[in-house]
């Protein structure tokens, strides 16, 4: 008789186990200030009937979905939570819009209903981006560099959150680690916005220049949300061509066509002689 209950109770905690699935909790790794995001939960209840879907935010509970209530979506508010309750769902829920206390970790529970009354969940962290207020720029640079000139510019970004990734490249290269001057971001503002700068020094080589130009470029980005190029092409000072110089040889010094030239003229003077005398 135990037997068949012990078998019994593992049948029916089996069937428990694998009655609910979360197939996808879909959360945007990164957002955008004053924009909308939609946060996702999908599942297979098979055969089992929903009780509810929640959502948190740090652990707190800010929306609720249960099919018999009506209506079925309430809202439990909390700093930079704002739910468009009307585009919500049991498998969806919209904000709208975000701002920078919107960031955190976000957690989806899906619940049966009895007998069961099995919940899982899944989560995903997000955090609200603010994109810079201008693009990178280049200071520093000059129009045009000799060989063995030195090269000293920086790359700064705009203001944003969190701070930009910037990287430089000489000639569409990557630039050598041992190139750059690295600074901490500068912090501003009661948002605490963030504004990066990098440097880039080095001195000028012939391999710098290509087809007589240098190209400086400045890549800032944030994750995928963000990606913004500055660039300058700087000429290489045109060296001017050396005289070509004539060989000349000292007046003692005389060829070999100077000597049968020579010969020649004594001959005539010779023959001019002698006609003389017979005269």
């Amino acid at each position: 008789m135990w037997c068949w209950l012990t078998v019994f109770h593992l049948f029916v905690l089996y069937d428990f186990v694998h009655c609910i699935t979360l197939t996808e909790v879909r959360v945007p790794k990164h957002t955008i200030r004053g924009h909308a995001v939609k946060l996702e939960c999908h599942y297979d209840m098979e055969g089992e009937a929903l009780y509810s879907v929640k959502w948190y935010k740090d652990g707190r509970e800010f929306y609720r979905f249960v099919p018999r209530d009506d209506p079925p979506g309430s809202v439990f508010p909390q700093p930079g939570i704002n739910v468009d309750l009307a585009n919500s769902t049991s498998e969806q829920v919209i904000l709208d819009p975000l701002d920078l206390s919107s960031s955190g970790k976000y957690r989806c529970e899906v619940s049966a209903e009895a007998p069961s009354f099995q919940t899982v969940s899944d989560h995903g962290e997000m955090m609200v981006v603010v994109l810079p207020d201008q693009d990178p720029h280049i200071t520093g640079g000059k129009p045009r560099y000799q060989l063995g000139d030195p090269v000293q510019v920086n790359c700064t970004s705009g203001r944003s959150k969190p701070a930009v990734h910037l990287t430089w490249y000489i000639n569409d290269d990557p630039a050598d680690p041992g190139l750059l001057k690295r600074y901490e971001p500068f912090i501003t503002g009661v948002d605490k916005l963030e504004t990066s700068v990098l440097g880039l020094e080095f001195r000028v080589k012939q391999k710098h220049f290509k087809r007589g130009d240098m190209k400086l470029k400045c890549l800032a980005t944030i994750s995928t949300v963000y990606w913004k190029v500055n660039e300058e092409s700087v000429e290489g000072e045109k060296l001017q061509k050396a005289p070509t110089l004539e060989s000349r040889r000292a007046g003692g010094t005389d060829t070999r066509a100077d000597r049968v030239h020579a010969s020649s003229n004594w001959a005539t003077v010779t023959a001019e002689r002698l006609s003389a005398a017979k005269l």
